[in-house]
């Protein structure tokens, strides 16, 4: 099916938008733009956000930062080894009263999620969100409860490393559609963050900037934005790169090649633009795709990251050249 695509007015309203919803988070997350950024352009593409770094850089605050951002229900969920996939999905009780079952839902049953330390939880808890970030339902003793639109998880883990974790199955990684590192302030924006949070916590202070039906709007938006055959081209070959990679065993999924694709729209829109560039792709390969890869022996052996690949293999796939002339423009 072919959407039509959005108009001038439809793409500079989701850019100012867009442009609220960071300002409004950076009240509160100091000297990180590129981590603000990326998490928004993750938000318009309603995808799933996995935020991993140590304990106490931020990672829970910028997902309460981002969710007090909308106007929308949030739910929490703190992982810990003992809970169980209901404490996440609901369960029916049965009523005595009418001899009938009532299905009371878990938090998943919400706008935004918020997942804190995913991979304190078992596998199987884990395994608990599959349907629902990919579904956006959940299936309960055979019935489907939908989930409320839009729908994301942003889910904070420690690294691997750390006692007490369980490492997220492939599967599970392969849905959320980027991973950030949060990473240590500089000196300045660590001073800054120390003066604004000496006496007070400007979470609290932190207002909504728009509510989930106009997001639901802007996430449609940034769907129909136009991408060239050459970028989608240029997406497909930088997936395919990755399963052929000697320093990778496991490649780039299409889902990955789809993700990537929807979050450079949205990137692309949040500059003002009705069209996708090499540029967005780039900038977003290695938050999309370097959680779902796996090392190769060698690449483990020689200490090179998975992240280091993912850049090797944008600086050695060719762009195509009519992947930077601009597609058709927007009207209206």
């Amino acid at each position: 099916m072919v959407h039509a695509l959005p108009t001038a007015g439809e793409v500079a309203d989701l850019a100012d938008t867009a442009s609220r919803i960071r300002a409004a988070m950076e009240t509160v997350i100091t000297g990180r733009p590129d981590l603000v950024r990326h998490t928004v352009a993750v938000l318009l593409a309603e995808g799933h956000l996995l935020i991993e770094d140590v304990p106490g850089v931020g990672k829970t605050t910028l997902a309460k930062t981002l969710g007090h951002s909308i106007d929308g229900t949030v739910g929490r969920i703190q992982f810990t080894p003992d809970l169980l996939p209901s404490d996440l999905t609901g369960v029916s009780v049965y009523r005595q009263s009418d001899q009938q079952f009532e299905f009371h839902p878990g938090p998943v049953f919400a706008n935004i999620v918020i997942g804190d330390e995913i991979n304190r939880a078992s596998p199987k808890t884990q395994s608990a969100l599959l349907e629902c970030m990919q579904e956006a339902q959940v299936t309960i003793d055979g019935v489907s409860h939908p989930l409320p639109r839009p729908f994301l998880v942003i889910a904070t883990q420690n690294p691997v490393e750390m006692e007490g974790t369980y490492a997220l199955p492939e599967a599970q990684r392969d849905r959320f559609m980027a991973r950030l590192q949060v990473g240590y302030p500089s000196a300045s924006a660590e001073l800054e963050m120390l003066e604004r949070q000496e006496d007070a916590d400007p979470l609290a202070d932190l207002r909504p900037v728009t509510d989930v039906a106009h997001l639901h709007a802007l996430v449609g938006v940034a769907r129909r934005l136009h991408a060239s055959t050459a970028v989608k081209e240029y997406v497909v070959a930088l997936a395919a790169a990755t399963r052929s990679d000697p320093m990778l065993r496991l490649g780039a999924s299409p889902r990955a090649a789809i993700q990537l694709l929807r979050v450079a729209k949205s990137l692309a829109a949040m500059h003002g633009r009705d069209h996708v560039l090499p540029d967005d792709v780039q900038e977003l390969a290695v938050p999309v795709l370097a959680h779902r890869l796996l090392p190769s022996t060698d690449a483990r052996l020689s200490g090179r990251s998975v992240a280091e690949t993912v850049r090797a293999t944008v600086a050695t796939t060719p762009v195509p050249a009519a992947a930077h002339r601009p597609g058709r423009r927007a009207t209206g």
